[in-house]
């Protein structure tokens, strides 16, 4: 089984180097890949130096995109996708290779509290493991956690739907539930990571309500519209019972209620057929 690993990297010349040194002292026969995403610092040049396979990007398109451009250029029948910033403990790969061989398709590192960057992100994200363990009925770990190993020909299958930002690891861990492929995940530790962190709360604010909605639509979209068209019609029958009660009448605005209720649930329906043809699989 020949592994690829695969590292995006923007501006990581301060923790690239010991990245690339973990990883080489743990599996020296690894393909090493990475994929500089318009750095203006050294990160291309010591990542070549360090034996790595450098695909480089003349502008930044985001770490989704490096992820994606990265996993073409992989030839390895497992790919391990790790930070470059230093974060990520290059001896856990062998335990994400082990646990893969038990059968699972991926196996994610999840991190716990102690490994996330900051008290608001970690809220973030137990909110979205605990909405995509409901969506997918899977105790889910660490849903945005980028240190992951994946079955090289199942990951090639979902690039289409991944995003050029930041949220591949939500899009990808719900594709693989969503085509019935297993997904495992193991306790990893996570160090500080070197330099700035190129995520900023309050312009990814909107991404990251985005990413709640993504998670729903990419699983099942009914689990999202059909509680949304209870909510509008149980709205507009309680409406309709206070004006009936009140003024003996029913009124313009009990309808709209009713109307967009049957709107938001037929919705969902088409929601729910694209979705199984994006994830239909001809012979």
């Amino acid at each position: 089984m020949k592994v690829s690993v695969v590292l995006p990297a923007k501006n990581e010349a301060g923790g690239l180097p010991r990245t690339l040194e973990g990883v080489r002292s743990v599996m020296p026969e690894v393909e090493l890949i990475v994929v500089d995403d318009g750095s203006s610092d050294d990160t291309p040049g010591l990542a070549a130096a360090l034996g790595a396979r450098v695909i480089r990007s003349p502008y930044s398109m985001g770490n989704g995109a490096a992820i994606k451009r990265g996993a073409r250029a992989a030839t390895g029948d497992v790919i391990v996708f790790m930070d470059a910033d230093g974060q990520h403990d290059a001896s856990c790969i062998p335990r994400l290779l082990q646990k893969l061989d038990e059968g699972y398709d991926m196996v994610v590192g999840a991190r716990d509290w102690g490994g996330q960057a900051g008290v608001s992100r970690g809220l973030a994200n137990t909110f979205y493991n605990w909405l995509a363990s409901r969506m997918t009925g899977f105790a889910v770990k660490d849903l945005t956690s980028g240190f992951r190993a994946v079955r090289a020909d199942k990951f090639k299958e979902f690039l289409h739907l991944l995003p050029n930002g930041f949220s591949y690891p939500t899009t990808s861990t719900m594709a693989f539930f969503r085509s019935a492929y297993p997904v495992a995940y193991i306790p990893i530790p996570v160090a500080k990571r070197i330099g700035r962190s190129h995520i900023r709360p309050l312009r990814d604010g909107v991404r990251f309500l985005l990413i709640i909605f993504k998670i729903a639509t990419l699983y099942s979209p009914l689990k999202l519209f059909a509680p949304a068209a209870i909510a509008f019609f149980l709205t507009g029958l309680g409406y309709y019972g206070w004006t009936f009660f009140t003024q003996g009448r029913f009124t313009n605005m009990s309808v709209l209620l009713f109307s967009a209720s049957v709107i938001i649930f037929l919705i969902g329906l088409i929601s729910e057929q694209i979705t199984a043809l994006t994830y239909r699989r001809d012979p």
